[in-house]
């Protein structure tokens, strides 16, 4: 099998009039959001308002990151210590600090072997624990049946913030991901779907939750320069009982961010055919199970997970290692010390301790790899078919 050559952590360049952008703002020495001459928005606040109109959101915040963002969407909603916040038992380590970081207690919810949020679980720690809301994660662009969650939700009068940072431009029943719930945060970090290295967008319909955000993000008395902000009236006493948590974007990072919008589409459909590629090829292979989509999920497929359900430990390591040998880099959640981003419950102290049996017995068997659209399509093939060599060689080893 001829050895893949190709970065799994290797971007396209930022476009030359994302640079153009960013050397403007460069040579105007105004980098803060808020240095702005006269009625002008600046480029934070065009962003805001640019992003919050593909969003299909009234309001729109851009900040520090998408972990802040999440921090802030518990803030505004008045989560704190004492607090339930029910959350994927598989999710990044963000998730679960931005609960831990408002002093709130996560509770960890069961997942399907489809990567999504277990109903079930969902209503059953709900009447257990009576939360203050519901942080789900989109995670690795897998979304849940949208209409059963937020009417299980509706029922028991319990917000819903949803972590995007995976879903930027997904949609379910084509409603955007993002706006089920009182607030969706979203992720500009570099291997998300816009890359402004770090930074990240917080929406909402909601005045008076915005307005909070937007003073915790550092706004001063300066909200006015928002592009997508509630109006003003709505500040007047938020604005003096809000803390400031300093998390805004700067102008940048907004240049280089606000010309890759109008591309989002276009790399939508791109990535979708790189995931799909690798997807079909795998699909119905011996020892693979490849997580099922129902129609009404319109995904980014920026990356791509499997499942080896029946195999041990030592076979999924061997597929690990027998793939990296051969140049694809898979991660796998269910080793036993977290690697690089793959940590999972067990390795979060900071979050009380969880019997998730149904979780651990799927991240056991999980492997997770990036697509970048440095990939080609034929890349794409080489990489599904060292895939398949390694696994059926792993399975028949284990076999003998």
């Amino acid at each position: 099998m001829q050895p893949f050559t190709g970065s799994f952590t290797q971007q396209e360049p930022i476009a030359d009039d994302a640079i153009k952008a960013a050397v403007e703002v460069l040579r105007s020495g105004r980098l803060h959001r808020y240095n702005t001459v006269g009625t002008e928005l600046g480029p934070v606040a065009e962003l805001e308002k640019a992003y919050a109109a593909y969003q299909g959101s009234a309001y729109c915040l851009a900040c520090t990151s998408g972990g802040y963002a999440m921090a802030t969407a518990l803030r505004a909603l008045g989560a704190g210590p004492g607090d339930a916040v029910l959350t994927n038992g598989f999710t990044l380590a963000p998730v679960p600090g931005a609960i831990a970081a408002v002093g709130a207690d996560a509770v960890l919810v069961e997942i399907t072997s489809d990567l999504v949020l277990d109903l079930a679980d969902v209503e059953e720690k709900i009447e257990a624990t009576s939360p203050k809301a519901v942080m789900l994660s989109n995670m690795r662009g897998h979304l849940c049946d949208m209409d059963a969650l937020t009417a299980l939700l509706d029922r028991h009068n319990v917000p819903l913030i949803e972590d995007c940072a995976h879903t930027m431009g997904a949609a379910w029943n084509g409603r955007k991901s993002g706006s089920f719930g009182i607030a969706g945060c979203f992720s500009t970090q570099t291997y998300k779907h816009m890359n402004s290295g770090e930074g990240g967008f917080l929406t909402s319909d909601d005045p008076e939750f915005m307005a909070r955000a937007i003073m915790l993000s550092g706004s001063y008395m300066l909200y006015d320069r928002h592009g997508a902000a509630p109006a003003p009236e709505v500040f007047t006493d938020i604005r003096l009982d809000t803390p400031n948590m300093s998390g805004r974007m700067d102008n940048l990072r907004a240049s280089i961010l606000l010309p890759q919008l109008s591309r989002l589409e276009t790399n939508i459909d791109r990535w979708n055919a790189r995931h799909d590629l690798v997807a079909d090829r795998l699909r119905g292979m011996n020892g693979i199970y490849v997580p099922h989509r129902l129609e009404q999920e319109r995904y980014v497929g920026s990356s791509f997970q499997f499942l080896m359900p029946e195999a041990s430990k030592e076979t999924v390591q061997q597929v690990v290692t027998g793939a990296k040998a051969l140049g694809v880099e898979l991660k796998w959640f269910g080793a036993d010390s977290p690697v690089g981003f793959t940590s999972n419950h067990q390795s979060w102290r900071y979050v009380t301790p969880q019997d998730l049996p149904k979780t651990d017995a799927i991240l056991a068997g999980l492997l997770d790899m990036r697509i970048p659209l440095t990939f080609s399509l034929a890349d794409c093939a080489h990489v599904a078919d060292i895939i398949a060599h390694v696994v059926a060689r792993a399975l028949q080893k284990g076999a003998a």
